[in-house]
């Protein structure tokens, strides 16, 4: 009987569960009962820049939000165990005969996932000047008004407001500043 290789396979689970599949199919890994079939679980993430409480954080979020990459020999009763793991929806690509991953989409996905991982997170927000804006952050949270300046190099626009009928200039950093 010919070797069955692993291969690379997509599980779509609950949107948000995702952590909680990979975390179910490594410890049934770590158990024995999918130990020879299933080598690798992957979730692939992308790091993101948010503001909280008026400081930057860094989040990581799925980058394919409601999958689940797992490598895998999918004999005999295998496909039936991933299939059945909670939170799964099954496999892409058909119940009977899930479709492996081509290597080119692996590698490109496993390539995007290295790079975005190594990237220094950066903003990327591009404004123009006479834009209209809304500021979401700071003691002036709610108030619309034009740019008039752009930093790219501060990371801060100026933002003409108006207040009590006169315009305020006021400097804001990118993720302080909304598109209306």
């Amino acid at each position: 009987m010919a070797e069955v290789e692993m291969n690379w396979y997509v599980l779509r689970a609950v949107s948000g569960k995702e952590a909680k599949v990979k975390e179910y199919i490594d410890a049934e890994i770590r158990n024995g009962r999918l130990g020879g079939f299933v080598s690798q679980v992957l979730i692939p993430t992308e790091k993101v820049l948010q503001m909280q409480g008026g400081k930057r954080v860094v989040k990581e979020r799925n980058y394919l939000p409601g999958y689940v990459l797992v490598e895998a020999k999918l004999v005999g009763e295998i496909a039936h165990e991933l299939r059945s793991t909670p939170n799964c929806l099954g496999f892409l690509g058909g119940l009977e005969h899930p479709t492996p991953l081509r290597p080119s989409e692996v590698n490109r996905i496993l390539g995007k996932v290295d790079e975005l991982e190594n990237e220094p997170v950066d903003i990327v927000i591009p404004f123009t000047v006479g834009e209209n804006v809304k500021v979401k952050d700071g003691p002036f949270s709610g108030f619309s008004g034009v740019i008039e300046d752009v930093n790219d190099e501060k990371k801060t626009v100026t933002v003409a407001v108006k207040v009590f009928g006169r315009s305020q200039p006021l400097t804001l950093g990118f993720m302080q500043v909304e598109k209306e």
